[in-house]
């Protein structure tokens, strides 16, 4: 991809941007010292379009951006399913487990296993997610972004994932979450721009010339196959998109882990202003969500009707912007897909220190730590984890066909037991500690012995086979404690039916999302 001089003022130009806001934007006012609230949850002062642009700039990666374009080249719009699941998982979110978490005024998820249980879930839960964000999480984000890198700059893919962690360090261990968060609000414009851009051309060059609403109708007419949300067995990917799992069974799981008890996600929203503004900021995401399809999975699609000559599915988003993005367009576009990496790649690294320091450094280590050792915990371990990640990424995933599908199934190994653990901790009283315990013990397990019994079955059935036997498993050993052994819970989480009350305009546009959701999958089925 050869880039004009133009090309790398807009893309350099956007970098030294999102460096200098982010610096910028973390000031302190003078006298005043940053304590943990204000590194780790932006002094709770994030309005809700703040919190709904973070939410999308932090989700929508590398991951989708080069991963899903790669599994639409190879599915199709099918795997828009998980971004169209994803928006009505966020309302559920904003109207059922926000209102918990803000009023129990929790910094981290693990915060809450505590709260509800006891201290062993909690450091158990956090010593995974920190293990997750680095190992899987920023790896993948790291090496999907030097994918595209290495082949639209013509540089080693090494130096492209050290280049990454450079910009993403340089704004964001500073500034803490406030600087992730207001510089994601830039991001997320460009995301979309920059993104809707290379979907543009792509449609104009299948119509050949002209324009991309004649270019999505020959999408239709040439690779029909492509546009099935629901998959029949006889698809070759239907192991990946298992039919009407995806509207009923396993991939619920995967988005209520994700959307509801996922540190670097929920971060944000703990950071509001207050419970109307979270609400607002879920459903705005919600509404976003139902674009990102059109930005991540339609190129994809367009780059098999174009033919495009590839050794990988994950090269199709950066072949389109090398073979199709004019001179003076590409750094905007490139700009987009970098925008993603360095949003997700800057929650990950401050979420990975809230986790550390709160559940584990003030948990454990020093329980005496002050407001600015706490911050300057945080700082140090936002730089460990960024350069274990940039050590690991190349080596681990160099060999990955679907890197996107990699993520879903090997974090589908723990979410049953997530969303077991917080489920039931949050809306059933006579859940006990012993029994979180061993769900959480259990799940890893469970899910190896369901894919070894079953290694035909698709993962996302997988999950929800797992999500039943610890549900069960759940039920029962609390069960037994409560009536065996006289034992009840001595943490619950008390809920006021008041709390889930949401206002006329959360309700009006929650409803909307919901029916544009429920006339996609009627079109498309």
């Amino acid at each position: 991809m050869n880039f004009s001089t133009l090309d790398f003022i807009v893309f350099i130009g956007y970098c030294l941007l999102i460096i200098v806001f982010g610096i910028w934007i973390s000031r302190e006012k003078k006298g005043h010292v940053k304590n943990s609230t204000d590194y780790f949850l932006a002094s709770k002062s994030l309005p809700w379009w703040a919190i709904g642009a973070s939410l999308i700039a932090s989700n929508i990666s590398a991951e989708q951006f080069i991963g899903m374009s790669g599994s639409g080249f190879a599915i199709g719009l099918g795997i828009a399913s998980y971004e169209f699941m994803a928006a009505a998982t966020l309302i559920l979110v904003a109207k059922f487990f926000l209102p918990i978490y803000i009023k129990e005024g929790i910094f981290t998820m693990p915060q809450f296993l505590k709260l509800r249980y006891d201290d062993r879930i909690r450091t158990s839960l956090a010593i995974f997610w920190i293990m997750l964000y680095i190992f899987v999480n920023l790896t993948t984000v790291l090496y999907l972004s030097a994918l595209a890198l290495s082949v639209v700059l013509g540089i080693s893919t090494t130096a492209a994932i050290v280049g990454l962690a450079v910009v993403a360090v340089s704004y964001s261990i500073y500034g803490g979450l406030k600087a992730v968060a207001w510089t994601d609000v830039i991001q997320v414009v460009f995301l979309i721009l920059g993104g809707l851009v290379t979907t543009y051309l792509a449609l104009d060059a299948v119509s050949g010339g002209e324009g991309p609403v004649k270019g999505m109708g020959m999408l239709f007419a040439q690779a029909p196959e492509k546009f099935d949300m629901i998959l029949s067995e006889e698809n070759p990917f239907y192991k990946d998109l298992p039919g009407m799992t995806v509207l009923f069974g396993g991939m619920w799981i995967a988005n209520i882990s994700y959307w509801g008890f996922n540190q670097y996600i929920v971060q944000r929203a703990l950071a509001a202003k207050s419970v109307k503004e979270v609400q607002w900021g879920l459903v705005f995401a919600a509404f976003l969500k139902l674009l990102i399809p059109l930005v991540v999975v339609i190129p994809g699609i367009a780059a098999f009707a174009l033919n495009a000559e590839i050794s990988r599915y994950d090269e199709a988003y950066p072949w389109l912007l090398g073979n199709l993005v004019p001179t003076g367009l590409k750094g905007l576009a490139f700009a987009a897909l970098i925008a993603a990496a360095l949003s997700s790649l800057s929650s990950m690294m401050n979420s990975t220190a809230t986790i550390f320091t709160m559940d584990i450094y003030k948990s454990h280590l020093k329980k005496d730590a002050t407001e600015n050792q706490m911050v300057m915990t945080g700082r140090l371990v936002s730089l460990i984890a960024i350069i274990i990640a940039v050590l690991v990424a190349e080596p681990l995933l160099g060999g990955e066909e679907q890197i996107f599908q990699f993520i879903q199934k090997y974090t589908g190994y723990v979410s049953p037991g997530i969303v077991v653990l917080f489920l039931f901790g949050l809306f059933w009283k006579r859940a006990t500690s012993n029994a979180a315990l061993a769900t959480a013990i259990a799940s890893v397990p469970f899910s190896i012995i369901i894919d070894v019994m079953f290694p035909t079955m698709p993962f996302l059935d997988q999950m929800g086979i797992v999500f039943l036997l610890l549900s069960a498993l759940m039920v029962g050993y609390s069960l037994f404690e409560n009536n065996v052994r006289g034992k009840y819970p001595e943490n619950t989480v008390h809920i006021d039916k008041g709390l889930f009350k949401t206002d006329s305009i959360f309700n009006v546009t929650a409803t909307a999302i919901i029916f544009v959701l429920a006339a996609v999958y009627i079109i498309f089925w």
